[in-house]
């Protein structure tokens, strides 16, 4: 070997000697001082209108309340009919009317996301749920809110698709994305459904 080559060789040596020395400097300075701000919580996005996803978004949401995580739930798009009472037209313009039209104005207006079957399909699951003792998609919702999940809906979705305040339940958050992104930073889970 020359001595250039032997050369190289020592700098190669001395340079993955530092990398290692300052990689171990890193993990010992990451385990003395482990992630800061993740709590025992869970943030959700709820995007779909169908009603088998939204049952399913509630029974993760009150069995993560029940097991003392703290759950938020933000109803965005599709979501929004999650947390409808009623449809509203007046004082929307053709469009804004044209969605309320089509959209369920409610949990109970809600259809499957596969074999709905025009509605027959959600009134068959509702029929099983009932006969298997599961809670309804009515219940759950009104146990998460027992259980204190918090519910927020999203501003820009409410606008863009003209849902009044006097369509939603009472007793709702209202947001955006820096809002949901505030939970979900904290969370230890974070789910989209």
């Amino acid at each position: 070997m020359t001595t250039i080559e032997t050369i190289e060789r020592e700098e190669q040596t001395t340079s993955l000697l530092d990398r290692i020395a300052a990689l171990e400097a890193r993990v010992a300075e990451l385990e003395a001082h482990p992630a800061q701000g993740i709590e025992d919580r869970l943030a959700m996005v709820v995007f779909s209108g169908d009603l088998d996803k939204t049952i399913a978004a509630l029974i993760i949401a009150t069995g993560a309340a029940s097991l003392g995580m703290e759950t938020s739930m933000f109803f965005t798009f599709w979501g929004l009919n999650a947390v409808k009472k009623q449809k509203v037209y007046s004082g929307k313009n053709l469009l804004e009317q044209g969605f309320t039209a089509m959209l369920p104005g409610g949990l109970g207006q809600m259809g499957l996301s596969q074999m709905n079957f025009f509605g027959a399909g959600a009134q068959i699951i509702r029929k099983l749920m009932r006969d298997h003792g599961v809670a309804s998609v009515e219940e759950l919702f009104d146990l998460a809110r027992e259980l204190g999940v918090r519910m927020v809906v999203c501003d820009m979705s409410r606008e863009l698709l003209g849902v009044r305040d006097e369509e939603l339940v009472t007793g709702l958050d209202h947001g955006g994305v820096a809002t949901f992104l505030g939970d979900a930073a904290r969370a230890r889970v974070t789910l989209f459904i």
